[in-house]
């Protein structure tokens, strides 16, 4: 696809960058992040060139290029690069246009994992009152705020408030989703690392045997009836949440029958 466009358009044309950022984002889900930087680099430059510097695919271009950076562990190659993002969408969408809280909550999930916990917390804040005020209280996009808020709270040992956030965000996921959707398994997943972080073993068991049955069953799912690309990053979710049951079981509840069980499956 990415020949016949370069040949029909030439290989400047913003459709070849889409193509390119499509083709990359295959590579970076395979998480073969050294064949997907250049075409990154390359559909941004043809953006850029074609299109000017603060037009909103560049900002897009800026989005998947900074995310591959911190997908790399390269947070400090990544913050210049979600801070210019988040720039352009402020400029061209207006500081409470739901694009713009997504950029601030990728560059709050950046400070996140260095540990800059302070500076995360009020980008996730705004992030959650911008997507609340535009999308409404039962958005997905206001789960995801939530979610984010509430790990973040967890890490620094605010328990409490993180459970309130992650049960209101569970609520929202299986009412306007689905019980079954994989994003409420996420949900799960959270709050069974929550319950951990509390020594609430039994209940994180719980928690994760539910998270474990949906996501079992939207496995079987996706293999069937999925793109190559969602089909990768649905298996890069899933090696997420078997490393964590297999924390659940070897290192907190070594004996439970129900730990293991989920450990084995």
């Amino acid at each position: 696809a990415l020949a016949i466009m370069e040949k029909a358009r030439g290989p400047e044309h913003p459709s070849a960058a889409g193509s390119l950022s499509n083709l990359a984002l295959l590579y970076h889900y395979r998480g073969d992040y050294e064949k997907a930087e250049p075409l990154y680099q390359r559909a941004l430059t043809i953006v850029e060139k074609a299109l000017g510097p603060e037009h909103p695919n560049v900002a897009i271009s800026l989005h998947n290029l900074a995310l591959l950076y911190s997908d790399r562990g390269e947070y400090e190659n990544a913050e210049p690069v979600y801070q210019r993002a988040l720039t352009i969408r402020e400029k061209l969408l207006g500081p409470e246009q739901p694009f713009f809280a997504g950029s601030l909550d990728n560059l709050a999930v950046l400070y996140y994992h260095r540990g800059e916990y302070e500076k995360a917390e009020p980008l996730h804040q705004r992030a959650l009152a911008i997507r609340e005020k535009a999308l409404g209280p039962e958005h997905p996009d206001v789960a995801l705020s939530l979610s984010n808020l509430a790990d973040l709270l967890r890490v620094r040992g605010a328990y409490a408030e993180a459970e309130t956030l992650h049960q209101r965000a569970l609520a929202i996921r299986e009412k306007s989703l689905g019980p079954e959707h994989p994003d409420v398994a996420g949900s799960l997943d959270s709050l069974a690392e929550l319950y951990l972080s509390k020594n609430d073993i039994a209940q994180a068991i719980t928690v994760k045997a539910r998270a474990t049955a949906i996501t079992e069953r939207n496995l079987k799912l996706n293999l069937g009836a999925s793109s190559e690309r969602q089909i990768l990053a649905y298996l890069a979710t899933l090696a997420k949440q078997t490393d964590q049951t297999l924390t659940l079981h070897l290192h907190y509840a070594p004996h439970d029958p129900l730990a293991r069980s989920l450990a084995a499956t």
